[in-house]
């Protein structure tokens, strides 16, 4: 690659993570500002649960018959599209009440579901083949990002303006990130080039990520989805307090990513195992720390060090181990990926009726242990041995 090619492709693999960012900060706002819409719009906290719910649901359906339909879209006009998309949508969103926003949201969920698909072979193609699990994970670094950086600032915006002004401020960044993308993107087609296809296909590790995906997501936001509700009613802690909490959850998060990014390409076992472990440990944690504000500070800090981890070591992971078109695996996975939000969400509304914001944690702590039960029998379901994306690196 040129000197020339890598100064314009830096800025377009940075505006692709400033599209990630926006979407998945979009896409969970409402756990962060959940009292402030229930407030507003005259509804029940479930009913503000279920905007996630079916913002998740909507991606997990159409990703797969949607990145069929616009497989040989070259990616520069497909993506400026999508976000275009996402900017009117959100912005109609909010000029209304309820439905307006559930109807908005729903748009938007469509233009995300093809982005998750084609975003990481997107950023993979900007660079040389060496490079492009560094690539992935700049971009999903963005959407790591999101939930502990985007949500807390974006929470803390709403709760001083409006939450209206924090979602009109998220569609501000993806109208700067749509731009970016017209301008910088390549006009290459989908099927062309390197990151086409999966460096070591194995279908079987493919299929077992896709599982292990499904089950830690959705326990991750059966609670996740009612946090702010956790720490003012369990944990104890004053609605500005909340805020100062979900800068700590940022603050680790920084450091998760870093990790993420480390172990990604050097020890890829662990770099799946490690945040599941550490997410069950929190969320069966803070349901005992109840009153005890110094321990509670110290779990949210490791739920924001792990969540972070997942999307970015387990994207990089699909992109090694896709047993055919890229963009059809990284489907899937942004399929299953946010079914398994819909369904944590789902559950946690369920749950939270009749067993309490604890029983909703200790739930998901619990479907968490069972995606580590899943891992632990991965030498019976898998027979070829692990690949790290860097041939020379040590396990």
């Amino acid at each position: 690659m040129s000197q020339n090619a890598a100064m314009i492709r830096l800025p377009a693999l940075a505006a692709l993570m400033a599209a990630a960012f926006s979407y998945l900060t979009v896409e969970i706002l409402p756990v962060g500002l959940l009292p402030d819409i229930a407030a507003d719009l005259d509804v029940s906290l479930t009913a503000v649960g279920l905007l996630v719910t079916g913002y998740g649901l909507t991606v997990a359906v159409f990703s797969v018959p949607l990145t069929h339909l616009v497989s040989r879209v070259p990616r520069r006009y497909l993506i400026t599209g999508l976000l275009a998309l996402f900017v009117v949508s959100t912005g109609v969103s909010v000029l209304g009440g309820y439905w307006l926003l559930l109807a908005g949201r729903v748009v938007t969920a469509l233009s995300q579901a093809v982005f998750w698909s084609v975003a990481a072979p997107a950023a993979a193609a900007l660079v040389p083949p060496h490079a492009r699990g560094r690539a992935v994970a700049a971009v999903f670094g963005g959407s790591s990002l999101a939930p502990v950086l985007g949500v807390p600032a974006a929470t803390w915006l709403g709760q001083q303006a409006g939450w209206r002004t924090a979602f009109l401020a998220v569609a501000g960044l993806a109208l700067l990130a749509m731009a970016g993308v017209a301008a910088l993107l390549p006009t290459t087609a989908p099927r062309d080039g390197h990151a086409a296809a999966g460096a070591a296909p194995d279908t079987r590790a493919f299929w077992l990520l896709i599982t292990i995906t499904g089950i830690t997501i959705t326990g991750v936001f059966t609670a996740y989805t009612y946090l702010t509700p956790f720490l003012t009613d369990v944990g104890g802690f004053s609605a500005s307090a909340v805020s100062a909490l979900l800068l700590v959850f940022g603050i680790a998060g920084l450091g998760g990513v870093a990790t993420a990014g480390f172990l990604a390409d050097r020890r890829p076992r662990l770099a799946v195992r490690l945040p599941i472990a550490l997410l069950a440990l929190t969320l069966l944690g803070l349901p005992l720390s109840g009153g005890h504000p110094a321990a509670v500070t110290a779990l949210v800090a490791l739920w924001g060090f792990a969540l972070p981890q997942v999307p970015t070591t387990f994207q990089s992971r699909v992109l090694v181990v896709a047993p055919g078109s890229t963009d059809l695996a990284s489907a899937t996975l942004s399929a299953v990926y946010n079914l398994g939000i819909a369904a944590g969400a789902l559950l946690g509304g369920v749950l939270l009726p009749h067993a309490g914001l604890r029983g909703v944690y200790l739930t998901g702590g619990l479907v968490l242990i069972a995606a580590l039960a899943v891992l632990a029998a991965e030498p019976t379901m898998t027979r070829r041995r692990d690949r790290p994306s860097v041939p020379a690196a040590s396990r």
